[in-house]
This record gives C-alpha cells, sequence and structure tokens, in this order.
C-alpha cells in the first residue's frame, strides 16, 4: 500500500493515533484523493467519523474540497442524514448550495432521501431552496415526487 492508501485505511478503521502520525510527517495528506477521488474528509464524513472530521479541519483540510462527481463533505453528509456532523461542517464554513455535477445541492440530497432534520438546519443556515438542479427539479419537486410528507411541509 501506498501512503495515500494507508492515511485511508486508517480513517475507514478510526485508527487516530496513526492518522496524527502520518499528518505530522507529511500534512498534505489532508487533502489528497483516493483512486476513487474522495478526499479524506469526504471519506470521513461519508462514513460518520466525526472525530476524524475535526482532526482533518483542524489540519487545514479544505472543506469544500469535492470528489471525482463533484460532492462535497456536506453534500455527503446531507445524503446520510447525520445532523451533528452536518451543523459542524456549516459551522467551520462550509458551502450550503454548493452544486455537485448533477446541479445537485445538500439540501437537494437532504429532500431526496428523506432527511427532514438535515432539510431543517440546511434551510434555519440560509440554504438556497429556489436552486434547480440539471434535471430542473428543485428540493420542493423531490419532496413531492417522492411523497415525502414531513420534508415536504418544511419546504413549503
Amino acid at each position: 500500500m501506498n501512503e495515500i492508501e494507508i492515511f485511508f485505511s486508517a480513517i475507514q478503521n478510526n485508527n487516530i493515533e496513526n492518522l496524527k502520525a502520518q499528518i505530522k510527517r507529511n500534512p498534505e495528506l489532508v487533502n489528497t484523493q483516493d483512486a476513487r477521488g474522495f478526499t479524506p474528509l469526504i471519506f470521513a464524513s461519508y462514513f460518520d467519523k466525526e472525530a476524524i472530521v475535526k482532526l482533518l479541519i483542524e489540519h487545514n483540510a479544505q472543506i469544500d474540497n469535492r470528489d471525482s462527481t463533484g460532492n462535497t463533505a456536506l453534500i455527503g453528509v446531507s445524503f446520510k442524514g447525520n445532523e451533528p456532523l452536518a451543523d459542524y461542517l456549516i459551522k467551520q464554513g462550509a458551502n450550503i448550495n454548493a452544486k455537485n455535477s448533477t446541479g445537485a445541492t445538500p439540501l437537494i440530497f437532504a429532500s431526496m432521501y428523506n432527511k427532514p432534520n438535515i432539510v431543517k438546519l440546511l434551510l434555519n443556515n440560509n440554504a438556497d431552496k429556489t436552486v434547480i438542479d440539471n434535471e430542473g427539479k428543485t428540493a420542493l419537486d423531490y419532496a413531492k415526487t417522492k411523497g415525502f410528507e414531513e420534508v415536504l411541509k418544511i419546504l413549503e
């Protein structure tokens, strides 16, 4: 395994002490990409590794770096529904209206995957509910199409 693979393996295994040692040796690891295009921050966020997310941000991980499909850590967290992690990323300055390659934003993903707690959090932090993705749909359109009543009430 190369240095990047070892770093991502430590994230996956929640080995914080190993990560700290690797970051000390090579601080640039926090903003690398793995073979699939994930950044350490996106990878850790997606798998709900809150302590690692905080460690990476403390060591200058770029909060809005993107993976190979244009997703940011906040987009991934919005899809997964981890409210404390989403709140932390927002407080650290994540772009709340970042769009991925399909034009989807964190709010669109939270609506598409029925995550009302994330929808509320994003709207309370000034997410733009008028954004239209590449399919011509808004977060409200997805909530209507999928019949997600709670999300629909929040967005209307």
